[in-house]
């Protein structure tokens, strides 16, 4: 659990130094969108796009994995 909460701390230090230095050059987030030939309501639909093909995938994938890690875990040794 420290490990997770580690994690998270250094990603939000490091978002916030990228920040501050792409704000000290005064690049906002539409100008990397124009870098990359989007706009903001693009990408919102490529967002939409890639959850609307993933989500069905995840739940199959969990649908098989989920039982078969249930078996596994009621199967294992106990612990001394």
């Amino acid at each position: 659990m420290y490990d997770i909460l580690w994690g998270l701390v250094r990603f939000a230090i490091a978002s916030l130094l990228t920040g501050v230095v792409l704000s000290f050059f005064r690049v906002g987030p539409n100008d990397l969108l124009a870098m990359l030939g989007l706009t903001p309501e693009s990408a919102l639909a490529l967002l939409q796009r890639g959850f609307a093909w993933a989500l069905p995938n995840m739940m199959l994938g969990s649908m098989v994995l989920v039982p078969i890690w249930l078996v596994a875990y009621m199967f294992r040794p106990p612990k001394a």
